[in-house]
């Protein structure tokens, strides 16, 4: 196993998964034999406040925290959040956005302006964005929830294992508990897979710390 470690802080607003998916991200990790660590912070999360969580892993981690300027991989379940935590990327690392625009409590209380173009704003600053709808991804599914599965799905071909050991980590927590939901969520993994490759025009996978 390589010393590299992977950086991926995840991002959002209360109630769109940002935990789970940081979560399913740990436990693929941890079961394909490195060494994870995880940290998370939600303010007022069930009012659809801030979500972050930082997700760390390699053959030795000692901090739990992203350290700004080193994040491989930034996923952002909120544009404007992922306009907020941009500055978290390494050069060459990548922010995945999906394009819902939710206002939380710290913009309706005044204290963060709402950015007009947050990806344009991201993309200004010299960061590598991938941004598509994925709720629109889930509406089509169903089921708003899938969200959480299609950012993962989008960010399955920029990990140091394969896509399919995340979609698998995914399917068994349904197998397990909700057999029913196995099928459509293998189809938000994939739709979320594909909708990244055409936003990045079929570029291959981020090497870690390239």
């Amino acid at each position: 196993m390589s010393d590299i470690i992977t950086n991926i802080l995840v991002c959002g607003t209360g109630g769109q998964g940002v935990m789970t998916a940081a979560e399913i991200l740990a436990q693929t990790a941890i079961a394909k034999g490195y060494d994870v660590k995880k940290s998370e912070v939600a303010g007022m999360a069930q009012r659809g406040g801030v979500v972050t969580s930082h997700v760390r892993f390699g053959s030795k981690v000692w901090s739990p925290v992203i350290t700004p300027g080193t994040a491989d991989i930034l996923v952002a379940f909120e544009v404007a959040e992922g306009a907020r935590w941009a500055d978290m990327l390494r050069p060459g690392g990548v922010a995945m956005v999906n394009t819902i625009r939710l206002t939380p409590p710290v913009v309706s209380a005044g204290l963060f302006k709402y950015p007009e173009d947050p990806v344009a704003t991201m993309r200004a600053a010299g960061v590598t964005v991938y941004d598509f709808d994925a709720g629109a991804i889930a509406r089509s599914l169903g089921d708003l929830r899938l969200i959480n599965t299609v950012m993962l799905g989008a960010i399955a071909d920029y990990l140091p294992f394969p896509a399919e050991d995340l979609e698998e980590q995914i399917l068994g927590r349904f197998r397990a508990r909700k057999p029913a939901m196995v099928e459509v969520n293998q189809k938000a993994f994939e739709q979320g897979r594909t909708a990244a490759r055409e936003r990045a025009g079929g570029s291959q996978k981020l090497a870690a710390n390239q």
